[in-house]
C-alpha cells in the first residue's frame, strides 16, 4: 500500500513539474495570417488563407512543438476582384487544387525543432493536404507573442498536379510552378 501511495506521489510531483516548465500557447486565429503566392510562367498571383486552430509549444521558454489546422475553404485571391477573383478561387478550391469539399483542413505538425540562433528555430514537420502528408522543413522566428514563418511547399507531394509542367507536356505558357510560398504570420 506504501508503494502505491509512494508512486501516485512521485507521479504527481513529475507531471507537477514537467508542466510548470512546459507551456502551451495557442495562436489568435483573427490576428494570425497566412498569405500565400502561386507562381506561373506569366506572373503570379497572391492571396490569404485562415487558420482554424493552432498551439506553439515551449519548454523552458524554448519552442518545442506546434500544430495548427488551416481551413482550406477560406482560400482567398487578393490580386483580382471581380469575375477573375471568382474562377480562381473557384478553381483553387477545386478538386483541380485543393478539394475543399472533401478535405477542409490542411493539418501542420511539428516534429522536431532545433534551435539556430537566438529565437530562431529550425523546424522539421509534416503537412497534411488533401489527406497526403508529406515532410516539410522551415524557419521560424519567436518574438515575445509573435512568430513569423516562410515556408515553401511543393503542391505536387500532395497530389495536386493541375497545369503541373513535371507531370504534362506541351503547357507551353500555361504551366503552373509546383512550389507555392506560404508567409505566416502567429500572434499568440
Amino acid at each position: 500500500m506504501k508503494t502505491r501511495i509512494l508512486t501516485l506521489v512521485a507521479l504527481f510531483i513529475f507531471a507537477t513539474v514537467t508542466t510548470a516548465f512546459s507551456q502551451e500557447k495557442r495562436i489568435d486565429t483573427e490576428a494570425s495570417s497566412i498569405a500565400w503566392t502561386g507562381y506561373k510562367v506569366t506572373g503570379q498571383h497572391e492571396g490569404t488563407i485562415n487558420f482554424k486552430g493552432g498551439a506553439l509549444e515551449f519548454k523552458d521558454g524554448k519552442l518545442v512543438g506546434g500544430t495548427f489546422t488551416i481551413n482550406m475553404t477560406t482560400i482567398n485571391t487578393t490580386d483580382l476582384t471581380g469575375e477573375y477573383k471568382g474562377k480562381l478561387d473557384g478553381h483553387l478550391k477545386s478538386d483541380d487544387f485543393f478539394g475543399v469539399a472533401k478535405f477542409p483542413d490542411a493539418v501542420l505538425n511539428f516534429r522536431k525543432v532545433v534551435e539556430t540562433d537566438d529565437n530562431i528555430y529550425r523546424v522539421a514537420a509534416d503537412l497534411t493536404i488533401k489527406g497526403n502528408k508529406s515532410p516539410i522543413t522551415f524557419d521560424i522566428e519567436v518574438e515575445a507573442n509573435t512568430a513569423e514563418a516562410k515556408l515553401k511547399v511543393d503542391r505536387t507531394k500532395y497530389g495536386i498536379k493541375y497545369g503541373s509542367a513535371s507531370f504534362f507536356d506541351g503547357l507551353k505558357d500555361k504551366a503552373i510552378n509546383d512550389e507555392f510560398d506560404l508567409n505566416v504570420q502567429l500572434k499568440f
